[in-house]
């Protein structure tokens, strides 16, 4: 067992990680920036590190600071939460060389899907349905149009190292392909320091559906049934749930064996989280992140697990606690993620809490890392936030949604909350019929902006 875990990270999945630690008797180490000095994640943790200036690459993004961590506290395992180190496959074979444990999949994992076109190729091996589109990466403009003729327009162009939304444009014609090219090429050098792009097919009202796998690093896979992440602006995402409210328990069956049995041929360990466009039947695979998902709470919620502690458990060696016969959907769960942020150009707004209140009651969860007098800094990601709540429907769990956001008070700053309010008495969000651009088409209606 291990005795002491570093957390690399900050803020509500800090705080995340050392609860699962408390839980399990394993010491925590919080690291810090200086301008987290006085956060939670710091106040909750056994022990804490400052690792540099406010500056996440100075900081949060050191890997000789967190190794130092390390060795000055007698930690054993790093786990890095989601964002920042967490899917570096160099910093994990650094973490490995010190004789630390990576609390999470191989390098080698984390390299093979963190490339768009290495993982798109693999999961095609494994027998993961994907989108149609180029064979690997396109060269040049004449190359991509003649793709783009082959297989259809409207298409999507993604640079190979991207995420986030970032290096992705669509060609809804052959005349939209030079600059819709140029533009992800250059966005994907900015921002990857890689302009290599692929081209897929555009699906023009599909879903985004991701199906929770965990591995043993033996061999052993399940699948933790689907969230649907559909509501989305500019690719991010805004408010998840589980189980889809438009996956039927065969579609659920078929894809969640094909993808358990994907990455139990490549030994996967830990919690991975394949994503799919799914439109009229039929799932396309897109992406796999390997690590721990914003949105885990939801699959938590309705299967009784925790994720965390399952990490943990895998890393030191352990068998998994379940296996996919003891994995039952109960009932339905939603998260809204709750930002920082003035609507509605959705700036980012750091500032002082002068108030807050989380919300409670039956099937409520507030994952969050405010306190009253808390700054936010201006640094980092503007995510406050997780609201989760469960009930036994899909109906009781909006209920249930509606009433927490009435209970949270959250002064000081501008958040996303309003937002929230008015989606929930929208008709197609009460019958679940939406699709990865609803949102940005209600905000360009409702708000003037997308």
């Amino acid at each position: 067992m291990f005795d002491k875990i570093l957390i690399a990270n900050r803020g509500e999945i800090a705080l995340r990680v050392i609860r699962a630690c408390r839980e399990m008797g394993i010491q925590s180490v919080a690291v810090h920036s200086t301008a987290d000095a006085d956060a939670m994640h710091v106040r909750m943790a056994d022990e804490s590190v400052c690792i540099g200036p406010p500056s996440g690459t100075h900081s949060y993004l050191s890997i000789p600071a967190i190794i130092s961590a390390c060795e000055i506290t007698g930690a054993q395992a790093i786990h890095p939460g989601y964002g920042f180190l967490s899917e570096n496959a160099n910093f994990v074979q650094i973490v490995e060389d010190h004789g630390l444990t990576f609390i999470g999949p191989t390098a080698e994992h984390i390299r093979v899907m963190g490339d768009k076109i290495t993982a798109k190729d693999t999961m095609k091996d494994l027998g993961v349905p994907c989108v149609p589109g180029s064979d690997g990466g396109v060269p040049d403009l004449e190359t991509a149009k003649k793709i783009g003729e082959d297989i259809g327009y409207p298409v999507i162009i993604k640079a190979t190292a991207g995420g986030g939304g970032r290096g992705m444009k669509v060609a809804k014609t052959a005349a939209d392909m030079e600059q819709a090219f140029m533009t992800a090429r250059a966005e994907g050098k900015a921002a990857f320091g890689n302009d290599e792009v692929y081209i897929e097919k555009y699906l023009t009202t599909p879903r985004h559906i991701e199906i929770q796998v965990f591995g043993d690093g033996k061999g052993k896979a399940v699948h933790l049934g689907e969230r649907d992440c559909s509501l989305q602006r500019r690719h991010q995402k805004v408010f998840e749930e589980a189980p889809g409210p438009c996956i039927t328990p065969e579609e659920r069956a078929r894809i969640g064996k094909t993808c358990a049995e994907a990455v139990a041929k490549i030994n996967y360990i830990g919690a991975g989280t394949i994503e799919f466009l799914y439109e009229k039947g039929e799932f396309y695979f897109i992406e796999m992140n390997t690590r721990l998902q914003v949105e885990h709470p939801v699959t938590e919620s309705i299967f009784g697990v925790d994720l965390v502690r399952e990490q943990i458990r895998v890393a030191e060696g352990l068998p998994m606690s379940f296996s996919q016969d003891d994995l039952e959907i109960n009932g339905h769960s939603i998260e809204v993620r709750i930002n920082a942020e003035k609507l509605p150009n959705f700036s980012p707004c750091p500032g002082r809490i002068t108030q807050y209140h989380a919300p409670g009651g039956l099937g409520v969860r507030m994952d969050s890392a405010l306190y009253d007098g808390y700054s936010i800094p201006p640094y980092y990601d503007s995510l406050i936030g997780k609201l989760i709540v469960h009930g036994r429907d899909r109906p009781e769990a909006l209920a249930r949604l509606s009433r927490a956001l009435g209970e949270l008070i959250v002064d000081g700053v501008d958040t996303t909350v309003p937002l929230f309010h008015a989606l929930l008495e929208e008709k197609d969000i009460r019958t679940g019929e939406y699709n990865i651009h609803w949102l940005e088409h209600w905000l360009e209606t409702n708000l003037g902006n997308a």
